[in-house]
């Protein structure tokens, strides 16, 4: 079963990191992504550029509404994710628990609904 796995952090707090800390951090996710990778459980994944580049769209009375920003103001902001092939839900959240982000954001384990 395929499983979204969804970081969130603090954006405020991430951009007032020490340059060296950062990359300390980009290590840490690519040795990650490198072991979901060769582990055959990686399908897709991506960091997202920050909140202030989103665009949010709605649709009322037949009028597409598009605003500035993210959905919602929230201490944690969606950061980037990963696509992942699972077993169940327990290694979906085994995965989870590896990524770097879980140890100050969370990480939101989603599974992707199978159409029929």
């Amino acid at each position: 079963m395929q499983y979204l796995l969804l970081i969130y952090r603090n954006e405020a707090q991430q951009s007032k990191m020490d340059p060296a800390d950062y990359q300390k951090l980009l290590a840490e996710y690519s040795a990650y992504t490198q072991s979901i990778v060769q582990s055959g459980n990686f399908k897709a994944g991506d960091g997202l550029q920050p909140t202030s580049t989103a665009t949010a769209v709605r649709v009322r009375d037949g009028k597409v509404l598009a605003t500035d920003g993210p959905f919602a103001e929230t201490r944690e902001q969606l950061g980037g994710y990963y696509l992942v092939e699972a077993r169940d839900l327990d290694a979906a959240i085994a995965m989870a628990a590896r990524i770097p982000g879980a140890r100050d954001g969370s990480i939101e384990v989603r599974p992707v609904m199978i159409y029929k």
